[in-house]
């Protein structure tokens, strides 16, 4: 549930995404994404993340430190009352000009014009520096021109030991939590009129959530507070099982219908061009 630069496998996704007041940055996002990855092309890879915020920057990235299984034990909490989905709905859809930095395994290029990051890629170590698909950063440029396009870049010892990414940003639209699910792994754009395998968690949160709302996430003791201030005291969640297939696109709800605790509300959003 991912796009990549070059061809690889990825299973076992976790992604989540949470609403809440931070008492230093107000209204935020928090995005969690987590899988198993095997890179299979001949060099190194990345994997492409379009976040639907304008303002993006290092400072955003949030260190898991010793809690890297953060998201693993959301999955705990509601995984006895998940269910895999059926029947999703459609709907349609100043900083540098790119920021390289190192985050965790990987060597992240953040930019808001997809099309400026083949001049930035020799900042990249060699032996993480993928090859990049003009045409797929055309495709970004195309149907995310107001998003944060962020490529993650990887090799194979990296993907093997790769922690949870973990950000936090000022959404476009505060009340549409949105969760970046396009799938393409062979290095071009995607596919938007495929059907696509899927085999991950989809998880949700709110600050704003009534008493008895979601499950109750177990957290270590030593989590470190600064981490422990974007991260949920209670989740919902729900695994769309392997052998499933669904139309290429993003996951959206509305926070009204987040409230609700109806995750049939949960649509596939597919891009359209600008």
């Amino acid at each position: 549930m991912c796009i990549s630069t070059g061809e690889a496998d990825f299973s076992g996704t976790i992604v989540y995404c949470g609403r809440q007041h931070h008492p230093e940055h107000g209204l935020i996002h928090v995005l969690g994404y987590q899988n198993s990855a095997a890179n299979l092309a001949e060099g190194p890879n990345a994997m492409l993340l379009h976040l639907p915020t304008r303002q993006l920057t290092p400072r955003h990235f949030l260190s898991a430190g010793r809690a890297g299984d953060v998201l693993h034990r959301m999955v705990t909490a509601v995984e006895s009352s998940a269910a895999d989905a059926e029947g999703i709905a459609w709907m349609s859809a100043e900083a540098p000009t790119v920021q390289v930095f190192d985050h965790d395994v990987y060597t992240v290029l953040l930019a808001a014009d997809p099309t400026a990051i083949p001049a930035a890629l020799r900042q990249v170590p060699p032996h993480r520096r993928p090859d990049l698909d003009p045409d797929l950063l055309r495709f970004y440029a195309d149907h995310f021109p107001d998003h944060t396009i962020a490529v993650c870049c990887f090799d194979n010892t990296d993907a093997r030991r790769a922690k949870p990414l973990l950000l936090w940003y000022a959404p476009l639209d505060p009340d549409r939590l949105t969760l970046p699910a396009l799938d393409s792994h062979t290095g071009g754009a995607p596919d938007l009129d495929a059907a696509v395998p899927v085999d991950h968690w989809v998880l949700l949160s709110t600050d704003q959530a009534p008493a008895g709302w979601g499950a109750p996430v177990a957290y270590p003791g030593d989590m470190r507070h600064h981490l422990r201030a974007f991260l949920p005291a209670t989740v919902v969640g729900r695994r769309f099982g392997s052998g499933q297939a669904m139309p290429n696109g993003d996951f959206v709800i509305s926070h009204r219908d987040l409230l609700s605790g109806d995750l049939d509300r949960i649509e596939r959003l597919r891009p359209t061009p600008c």
